[in-house]
């Protein structure tokens, strides 16, 4: 039993010591959507747009209003008959009733109700855009980081491979094997990366704290990319079919669609207040009151009125002529608003297209020139040994080492946002798409 309770007490003590999981992007991404302040404006912007149909249709159902007074009435009386003698008279008079209105046929309130509808229609393509804007966002905060730690790693080790070279180099010019400018130039490359890594960390901090902002708390470790990671041309391979995509499903424009719309109900329904209106109303009131005559009765009055009210519009001073040419200018921009979001998704897709199919080049390319520059290097440190390559030499294919394998990283990072700009521009981006880049992660 004690053997067993000390396992338990290390067990224990290795799971605190043990570093925590590295959060992944969909770990990154839920906390984005939990605490991002602008997603969450744009939910709460989505809740109060539900609204709009509640308050479109009330204006189609019965208006019922209840109302009630009492007064106290003191009334002194006096004739102008001297022999005639006044009288004085205090009384309640008391009244309630109830109305109700019910508008048969109102031209406004259709088109209001109609305009309610759009609204939520309208607020629901809002809010997958917010959706859809986060993804990118959190994916672009996330690849920043890696991005900035990748290049912090690649500035030390290029650091500590300079200062290898410049050691050597002092050594060697120590027993006379070299000349001071192998020593200077090795200095200067080790000042130049030392500077680099200052930056580095630097630019690490910055994105750090833009990934904080995103998800409302300090930025944790995050997972790098693996070796599942794997290219994968667009599908479909036709960059028109996904420019007639995005015509026909981009969020955008299917935004500028529903603005269209309700632009042309806002005319209808200010055309509308030179239509005539028909209201349907009841009302039953009952009132008492004091006779104020000294010796006489008071009265109870019960009445009950049912009615139709007919109204038409006749003149405004101008007012309902300007709305509808307000109107119908904002129709118009609206229109305008569409084109120019159909141009805009139609670019989109095909900038996203090449960057894909370009990234795929591009990252093919570049793991090619890092076995390259790898064997470059191989081969000038061997030829510096047998003397037929200088220091300088070596400095040089060191550097174009690194910055190969920082190239190598950016272009990685590029595609896989470029594959979900694409998506974005078809209108076809979701969380689905975060989990097969999140396959391509390793904690």
């Amino acid at each position: 039993m004690r053997r067993s309770f000390n396992g338990l007490l290390i067990a224990c003590a290795l799971l605190q010591a043990a570093p925590a999981a590295a959060a992944d992007l969909l770990e990154i991404y839920r906390a984005a959507l939990a605490s991002d302040p602008v997603y969450s404006a744009a939910r709460a912007g989505w809740t109060a747009a539900q609204e709009k149909l509640p308050q479109g249709r009330a204006g189609l159902l019965p208006q019922a209003s209840l109302s009630a007074s009492t007064q106290h009435n003191d009334r002194d009386l006096t004739f102008r008959n001297p022999a005639q003698p006044g009288s004085r008279a205090q009384f309640n008079s008391n009244s309630a009733s109830i109305s109700i209105t019910q508008p048969i046929y109102r031209q406004q309130n259709l088109a209001a109700y109609e305009q309610g509808k759009t609204q939520v229609a309208l607020a629901d393509v809002q809010l997958a855009v917010a959706e859809q804007e986060l993804i990118q966002r959190a994916a672009q905060a996330y690849f920043d980081v890696l991005l900035a730690r990748d290049s912090v790693a690649f500035a030390e080790s290029q650091k500590t491979a300079i200062g290898q070279q410049l050691e050597q180099a002092k050594r060697n010019f120590e027993v006379g094997n070299a000349t001071i400018t192998d020593t200077h130039e090795a200095q200067a490359r080790f000042d130049l990366v030392t500077a680099q890594e200052i930056a580095a960390r630097n630019d690490l901090e910055v994105r750090n704290r833009a990934l904080e902002q995103l998800i409302g708390r300090a930025a944790p470790r995050l997972a790098l990319l693996g070796k599942r990671f794997m290219l994968q041309p667009p599908d479909p391979t036709s960059m028109e079919s996904w420019v007639e995509q995005a015509r026909n499903a981009s969020l955008q424009v299917r935004a500028a669609r529903e603005n269209l719309n309700l632009s042309t109900q806002e005319v209808r329904r200010n055309r509308g207040a030179h239509h005539p209106t028909l209201d349907a109303y009841a009302t039953v009131t009952e009132s008492a009151a004091g006779s104020g005559i000294q010796g006489g009765a008071g009265t109870e009055t019960s009445s009950k009125v049912v009615g139709l009210q007919l109204a038409i519009p006749l003149y405004q001073g101008g007012a309902i002529s300007s709305r509808v040419r307000e109107a119908l200018a904002n129709e118009m921009k609206a229109r305008q608003d569409l084109e120019n979001a159909n141009r805009t998704a139609e670019l989109a897709a095909r900038q996203g297209y090449l960057g894909v199919t370009s990234g795929i080049a591009q990252v093919r390319a570049l793991e090619a020139a890092l076995v390259s520059n790898q064997s470059s290097l191989d081969s000038t440190r061997l030829g510096q040994e047998v003397g037929v390559r200088t220091q300088v030499d070596v400095l040089n294919a060191q550097q174009q080492l690194f910055s190969a394998r920082r190239d190598l990283a950016q272009a990685r990072y590029n595609y896989i946002l470029s594959l979900l700009r694409l998506k974005a521009a078809a209108g076809q981006l979701s969380e689905a798409d975060l989990e097969r880049v999140n396959s391509w992660l390793e904690k």
